[in-house]
């Protein structure tokens, strides 16, 4: 039972006590006046530096880091893939064993051994489905780059964030204004002018199997969308350390379980040395980052916004090219980039971050009064 509510503007939402949400309080954008060329202006201006909110910048840092981080992922796989090391479901198997490692035993900790295996008893299944959702779109993700050529993966993969939309829409009854639905296309626009980039400056790759590929991304871009609306559906209302231990603990047993069974034999030919250990280190610190920051920017601001925030990857890996790879700038990147920006503003023009959904983070409902106070829990921790 929900024992009170605290009205919030811009606050975090690791400041709730236990059974507490957050009432939205809806800060109304200025109004845009016709009245003149000048009154227009004035307020267009008014209205733009009333989206720069503190949780609106938030988002926006959130977002560029994580899209940042992405970037890393894949050039660090496209190492070691060029090590002889093609093995996507080990390679997942580890950042799933370091959430595990980090989260689990804080998890432990707050609700204690008992509470844990309650929470495995009666949410397991849950985060199972989850984590099983998660890696095998991982996995396809990564396949599909092999089948079929850079655009089809580019312009396929932002397929997910409709879906997400769809999802948000279904399971936490989301609204979208017109801005929003704006703010997506002039993303999506911008993203067309990043794959036009890579397509003119000769970095689209072969097709071998497009058919194939496509299927697999668009697989992919597809559990996508539904598992990222289901976590920013979950992390909502349950502690933050509870769901990373979760998807870390089912993730490392999953990839275990599948790298096992489909790519024991390429153990053996794959190459193992030092330089494969630093890099796998580097991807998986990067992922790391990458779970647990998506999970606050669910809370800040929403999953559709994080799968937008994503676009600008590719921008982030020509300034890993210009450094690592000596590629040569093209000016459309460029453009594109602050086309994917406009739409990340755009996104919010409207609506505010506060409005895409209600935070309520309680302990879990089966721990009981007394099994609560054997933890080490306390209301104003749940994080």
């Amino acid at each position: 039972m929900m024992t009170g509510s605290v009205n919030v503007k811009d606050s975090e939402p690791s400041q709730l006590g236990e059974g507490q949400s957050i009432s939205i309080v809806s800060g109304l954008r200025p109004p845009i006046s016709l009245a003149s060329p000048s009154a227009f202006a004035r307020s267009v201006c008014t209205r733009f530096l009333s989206v720069w909110t503190p949780s609106f910048v938030r988002s926006m840092l959130y977002g560029q880091v994580l899209s940042l981080a992405l970037t890393a992922v894949s050039v660090l796989t496209t190492e070691l893939v060029d090590r002889n090391w093609v093995l996507p479901s080990t390679q997942v198997f580890f950042p799933y064993s370091l959430l595990c490692i980090v989260y689990t035993p804080y998890t432990i900790y707050r609700y204690g051994f008992q509470g844990w295996g309650q929470l495995i008893l009666h949410d397991g299944w849950k985060y199972l489905i989850l984590a099983l959702g998660d890696f095998e779109a991982g996995y396809l993700y990564v396949k599909s780059f092999g089948y079929t050529d850079l655009m089809s993966c580019m312009l396929l993969d932002a397929w997910s964030i409709p879906v997400c939309m769809v999802v948000c829409w279904f399971l936490m009854h989301v609204r979208y204004h017109w801005t929003q639905i704006s703010g997506v296309v002039i993303c999506i626009s911008g993203l067309a002018l990043l794959v036009t980039s890579d397509f003119l400056t000769g970095k689209n790759g072969d097709a071998s199997r497009r058919g194939e590929g496509d299927g697999f991304m668009l697989s992919a871009a597809t559990l996508f969308g539904f598992v990222n609306a289901a976590e920013e559906f979950i992390v909502r209302q349950s502690p933050l350390y509870e769901v990373l231990g979760q998807m870390g603990l089912w993730g490392m047993i999953a990839s275990s379980v599948q790298s096992s069974i489909i790519e024991r034999e390429k153990w053996k030919v794959s190459t193992w040395d030092g330089a494969t250990a630093g890099l796998l280190m580097g991807y998986t610190c990067s992922t790391f980052i990458i779970y647990t920051l998506q999970m606050l920017l669910f809370r800040v601001a929403s999953s559709p916004y994080f799968n937008m925030s994503l676009l600008t990857s590719d921008f982030y890996g020509l300034l890993f090219g210009l450094f690592l790879f000596h590629y040569s700038p093209y000016w459309l990147y460029f453009v594109a980039f602050a086309i994917v920006i406009l739409g990340l503003v755009g996104y919010f023009w409207h609506a505010t971050p506060e409005e895409q959904g209600t935070t309520n983070i309680k302990f879990p409902r089966y721990l009981s009064t007394k099994s609560k106070e054997g933890t080490n829990c306390h209301p104003k921790d749940v994080v």
